[in-house]
Formats: C-alpha cells, structure tokens, sequence
C-alpha cells in the first residue's frame, strides 16, 4: 500500500503531533510547504498521511508516529470503511489470540501470499469460536491485499496490549468518532442492567461510572464516549475482584443476595438488540453468551468483541429479532436488553398470532411491550430480563392491559426510574425494568417493587450544607427530580440505591421503604383504569424540606449564614487618598505582557478527563461550587491541567466579570474546557489582587470579542496597574473579603429558596400548621 493511501484530518494531525485542532489550522496559514488536502471537504479536508509524516518530522514536530495512532489511520483510510475493516481487524486479532503459531507462520510471507491464504486460516478460527452461522463476512484474497498493512499494524499492536484491548481501542475511537450512527448504552447502566440480572458482582466498588475504558485509549463504544468498551473491561475486572472476595469470606459470612447473584453469574444470557455488545460486555463471566442485532456490521463487530472479550461460547446472529427470531425455543438464565424506542414498523402486521404474545397482542405503538414479551419468551421459569425502556412505556392507555396482565401473573417485578442523562436520549429520564418468568404452577407474585433513583440522587445530604455546596429544594410531590445531568450522575448513589432494595426484594419480597425513593407496592393497588407503573406517582412525598425539624434546621443556619452575611458587608466606599495617583493614570501592564516576562503563566483548559480527579468545569466557575465534571482517563497526548492553591481561574466565554481564586478546597483539580488558568508568581503578583481587577466590568469588555451568538475573552488583554507588592496585598486583602461577602450572599440564597419551597410544600400538604 502506498503511503499516502491513508488519509488523515486536522484533528487526527492534532492527536500525531500532541496539539491542539488550531495550531494545526496555524501551520496551514503560516507554512507554504503544509500538505495540501487530497480529499475531504472544503470545510473538513483530509490530508495524506505519509505526506503529513514527512513534514512533521521535517519540522522537528514528531520523532516518531505512536503504532496505535499509524493502526488508526490506516483504519480510517480503508477504502470500504472503518466498520469493515474493524471486522478484518477482529477476525485477525481472533487469529492471533486463540491460533498465534498459525499466524506467525502466516506473517512472515509476502504481502500478496498473506493476502492469499489468510481466508482460508480464519475461516476455522471464527468458526470455532462462533459458530457455523456466525455474521462475519470476510472478502477474498484480492479484497483483503489493501487491508494486509492495516492487519499487520494491528497484530503488532496487539503484541504490545494484547489482542482484546488492542481491538478495544480501535472498536472504541470508531464509535466515538461515529456517535451519531449509533445509539450505546453507557457503561454505568450497562453495570446496573447486569447485576439486576445476576450478570455482574454486587461489589459495586467495582462498578464504577461510564467514562474511558482501556488503558491508552480515548474512548469506548458504549459510554458518552467510551461506554461499552469501558463496561465490559470494569466488569471483568469486577468479576475478578468479586470472586477473590468469594474466596477469602465464607459461605455464611456472603449474604444471600450475593450468593444468589454469583450462581446466576454462572449461566446463559442473550441480548435481541445488542448494538455493539455492551450490555453483554458488562455481564461478567457467563457460561454461554447469545446476541441478536438487525444491522449486520454492528452484528459483526459484536461477535468479534465477545469473542475477544471472553472464553464462552459466542452465539451471534443478523436480524430482526422480533420479525426473524434467530434462535427460536432458546431458553436462557437472563436477557438484558435495550430496544429501540417508538418504532411503528416493528412487525405489528404480520405478528398477530404470534405465541410469543404470551400477555397480549401489542398495539403499533407499543415496540417496547413486544421486546418485553420477546424477552420472557427466552428465560426460563424463574429466568430475569432487564430492559432499558422509555418512561412512556409505563403509563401510555394503549399497554395498560399488557401491563395489567405482566402484573397479575407476577412476571413485572420492579420498575426503576434512572435519573435524566443516564442513557440516551439524555434528556428523559428512563426506565429499568426487571422480569421473571413466572414458574409453571407457582402461585403469582403479590407485590412489585418501586424505585426513583433520580430522587435519591436529588435527595439534599443530611446535616448542614457546607458553605459553597449546592443545596436542592425538595422536588414537589409526583414532579420529576431535577437531575445533575449527563455524565455528572454519582453513579456509586444510584447504584447502591437500586441494588440494596432489588437484592432485599428478591430475598425476602420486602424491602425497606425510603419516602420518595423506593417502596414495594401490593400489585392490586396497581390494578386500576390506568395501570400506570411510573414510580413517582406511587411512592409518598418525602417530608416537606426534610420534615419540620429540617426546616427548623435550615432556618437556623439561614440564620447564622444571614448574621455572618451582616458582617462581612463591605463598609462605606472611601475615596482615595490624596497622595495616590488617580486610577487612570497608574501604569498599566496586561496579562500577556505578564506571561511573557515570566511573572504568571497561563494556561488553557482541555477536553481531557482529568483520570481519577474530578474537573472543575466552566459552571462550577461561575456558581462558586466545587468541581463537579466526571472524572475519566485523560486522551493520549493531552494531560489535564491540574489546579494548585493560588491559581486565579477565569472563564471565557459568555461575558460574564468572574474570576476565581483556587483553594485547598479546589486544589487538584482538572481544568475544564472555556476555562483559563492564570498561575502568578507569589514574588511578584498576589493571586487576590489578581483575580479582583481581572473582574473589572471596563477591563471585561475592553478584553471581550464578540460573535454571532457568544461573547469569548481575550485573558492575554486583560489589564491591571503595576503596584508594588505591599500595595498588591492591600488590595488583595480587600478583594478577599468581597468574595468571602459574595459567597456568604450566594449560600443564604440557596438556603432561603430551600426554605421557601419546604414552607409552601408543608402548608399545602398539612405538615406545617399555618402560624
């Protein structure tokens, strides 16, 4: 192949040299020689990358291309596209795990002669592991010869990360590259969905929030940017963790819970709608796994993955699972599933007697109550199914007797509603519901179980707020949680939520009841003219504010902060004395003058996750809160910027006169994006006085260029005057105790608004009388 056969985009310039998209764009302006694009668009070129190689290096830009970034070009340049040259990749990766002689053997011929004899070694490779029916369709010899240096790259790759996580890795960048083509599963939910099946371990310390996945990796397939990939490998390793805690406790010291859960780890699971293979990813050790996907590459791509991912039989089959059932009279332990919401062309017309209608016929607008009832039509008698669904599937008229029926013959068992931005579509908070098949003769369940995960999270921490924290006002009764949003879900509170209750449940049919969060309901109180399952309108208010001895609480702290508030109220304004110079004619120096004489240094924010710290984002800036962005594994090539005590933090965008000076509270940090950090020199600049005329409404807009839609600062044109460092901390000291009144202000509004709202909640329902 020659060299410039693979094409490359600015930002895959970026990743090769370690910068960022603009100073690629920069290069483009300043340099005549810069490759010029050989494809692409106008608006989006691409570039050859032996071209591209060559000037890098040329301009000292790049020693060496790292083997994963060359893999990843090369894939990206296969001319029939990445998702089938991913499955060329995985099936030769599958070669060098399970057959390494048979490759080796294979590799150390021409091009051409691999080429030619590779299709007839994979074919029993990938038959002996997926069977005789499996979806990976690999071409002949002459359409795998412009494949073969991507396949030799990869296998090289893989000698350095082993061959699942190198398939990993670039199973993982094609979907973060291609979110829109694809809707995933986040990893946490993934987690969640399999240990409500008995699929993963219940140490949930294991189990941890979507986010990157494999070492070295920017992304995975099922996360917001790395799910699938991410919940597959966090639950390996949990399953480890899980079964080396099995070993140092005895049987009586495990609950019985968790011993259920770890013989159900032990079994089948099948996913009809597998996507990418996340969930099955995310199910542990299981003795036999079963997948059933309508797209055929997305089918491919998952056979491989599991493949990989694991030493059980891998069963994967194309299709329609509700119109072309793949694997009719399997009878498996569990089914964890995410459909497809709100399909109309579902098979409604050519179902009709179908006997998988086993709890009725359902309406063409009720897809979802079909997955389900095509789930428990693949578990055994006391099998579990898990389903991802829609909140709507829980109250619409045209189910209410699918949903009657599911009741009555004790086949629902739970339904948890999942805060907002836990899976997409982001912005409704979705359903989990869990299922058994009921068991021949076995008398029907009378009670199901209820949970709002959304309003654990919403719930406000017991005791005093700390001063900053964010206090929430309790949700009004039947109103959705407010939910923190995607990828800021404390996934280790929803977790232990759901799972403390499911496991107390299926032990004992009770569990303990937690006002507005979790209650187990008799199945005749569902039984009405709507049999509407969502949890919020069946599970009782919380106290009013916490109760009236909260609100006593909250009023008090009002109280003092008000007090405290009071005191810190800056006394009147005195005018400047009349040996010093009037303002406008003090020596003036700017922020960029500063950097480059070595007096502060400036740093921007970046996309990167700041690994196992949290990130301090552009609204936690602006709110004076604490960092609240998600923590996850930093993109290669791109480290976090870590905060430090003393570093003033200025937002970008939006014209708004705030700076921020880290504490220890704040310290340690990563700098989120439309962020700048400004790191003074405490010999020459005192980080108070700093931060206080970095916030000057007339030094903002002088340093502010304004676009279509958004205000952006220019914190290099920020201006302040040259004082001494004794006249720095007088001023300094000063605007410290305005950002001590200005904090004081922001938290007794929080808990005035608390206040307030717990009040009118507690008159209108009783628990306050009205004097």
């Amino acid at each position: 192949m020659p060299d410039n056969a693979a094409e490359v985009t600015a930002a895959g310039i970026a990743r090769l040299a370690g910068v960022g998209r603009a100073a690629v764009s920069n290069w483009r302006r300043r340099h005549a020689d810069f490759p010029k694009p050989v494809g692409g668009t106008e608006t989006s070129p691409t570039f050859a990358l032996g071209d591209v190689e060559r000037w890098l290096r040329a301009q000292g830009k790049l020693a060496e291309v790292p083997l994963r970034e060359r893999v990843w070009q090369l894939l990206t340049g296969h001319p029939a596209g990445g998702a089938v040259a991913l499955c060329q990749v995985g099936a030769v990766l599958l070669l060098v795990r399970d057959r390494p002689a048979v490759w080796h053997r294979l590799s150390e011929g021409t091009d051409d002669q691999l080429a030619e004899m590779l299709p007839v070694a994979l074919a029993p490779a990938l038959t002996a592991r997926l069977g005789e029916a499996h979806p990976v369709h690999l071409p002949d010899a002459a359409g795998l010869g412009p494949t073969v240096p991507l396949l030799r790259g990869a296998a090289e790759l893989a000698a350095d990360l082993g061959p699942r996580e190198a398939y990993a890795f670039l199973l993982g960048r094609h979907l973060d590259a291609n979110l829109r083509q694809y809707t995933l599963t986040p990893p946490a939910p993934a987690a969640l969905m399999a240990a409500l099946a008995g699929l993963a371990p219940v140490e949930r310390a294991a189990t941890s929030p979507g986010g990157k996945g494999a070492p070295g990796g920017p992304g995975g397939p099922d996360g917001t940017a790395a799910g699938g990939r991410a919940a597959g490998g966090r639950a390996a390793g949990a399953q480890s963790v899980g079964a080396q805690a099995a070993g140092e406790q005895s049987a009586g010291e495990q609950s019985a819970g968790e011993q259920a859960a770890r013989e159900r780890a032990a079994g089948s699971v099948l996913d009809p709608a597998s996507g990418t293979g996340g969930l099955l990813g995310a199910a542990g050790s299981a003795v036999s796994v079963y997948a059933q996907e309508r797209d055929p590459d997305l089918a491919a791509l998952t056979a491989l993955r599991l493949a990989l991912d694991t030493d059980a039989p891998v069963r994967v089959a194309g299709g329609d699972s509700l119109r072309a059932d793949a694997f009719p009279g399997l009878a498996v332990d569990a089914v964890v599933c995410h459909p497809p919401f709100n399909e109309r062309n579902w098979g409604h017309d050519e179902l009709a007697y179908d006997p998988r209608w086993e709890y009725g016929f359902p309406a063409r607008t009720e897809s979802e109550l079909a997955w389900v009832q095509h789930a428990l039509a693949h578990v055994r008698d006391g099998g579990t199914a898990v389903l991802l669904m829609p909140p709507a599937a829980a109250s619409r008229r045209s189910g209410r007797r699918i949903r009657a029926d599911l009741l009555r013959r004790g086949a629902l068992r739970a339904v948890v509603a999942l805060p907002a931005g836990a899976a997409p579509p982001y912005g409704i908070p979705l359903h989990l519901w869990v299922l058994r098949r009921p068991g021949a003769g076995q008398p029907a369940a009378p009670h199901v179980l209820l949970i709002d995960a959304a309003a654990a999270v919403a719930a406000p921490a017991e005791g005093p707020a700390a001063p900053g924290a964010t206090t929430p006002a309790p949700a009004a009764h039947g109103a959705v949680a407010p939910s923190p949003g995607r990828g800021k879900l404390p996934w280790q509170t929803v977790h232990s939520t759901v799972l403390d209750a499911w496991h107390a449940f299926d032990r004992g049919g009770a569990a303990p009841e937690r006002a507005g969060v979790c209650r187990v309901l008799p199945v005749i109180e569902l039984l009405d003219d709507d049999v509407d399952l969502a949890p919020a309108r069946h599970l009782p208010p919380p106290a009013a504010g916490g109760g009236v001895a909260e609100l006593a609480a909250v009023r008090d702290r009002l109280t003092a902060t008000l007090t405290r508030t009071a005191e810190l109220t800056p006394a009147a304004p005195a005018r400047p004395r009349a040996e010093e110079p009037a303002a406008d004619r003090r020596p003036m120096t700017t922020v960029g003058e500063l950097a480059r004489a070595g007096a502060l240094v400036l740093k921007s924010g970046t996309t990167a996750a700041g690994g196992s710290v949290p990130v301090l984002t552009e609204q936690d800036v602006l709110a004076g809160t604490g960092p609240t962005g998600p923590a996850g594994g930093a993109a290669e090539g791109d480290e976090p910027v870590l905060t430090e005590p003393g570093d003033v933090v200025v937002p970008l965008i939006g014209g708004g006169t705030v700076a921020r000076v880290v504490d220890e509270s704040t310290a340690g940090a990563a700098l989120g994006r439309n962020l700048s950090l400004l790191r003074p020199d405490p010999e020459a600049l005192d980080p108070w006085f700093l931060a206080g005329y970095l916030r000057g409404s007339a030094n903002q807009r002088q340093a502010s260029s304004y676009a279509s839609t958004a205000t952006r600062l220019d914190v290099r044109r920020l201006r302040l005057p040259r004082l001494p460092l004794a006249d720095q901390r007088r001023y300094g000291e000063r605007y410290r105790t305005l950002a001590s009144f200005e904090e004081s202000l922001r938290h007794a509004a929080r808990l005035g608004e608390q206040l307030v709202r717990g009040l009118y909640d507690g008159l209108a329902d009783g628990t306050v009388e009205p004097h």
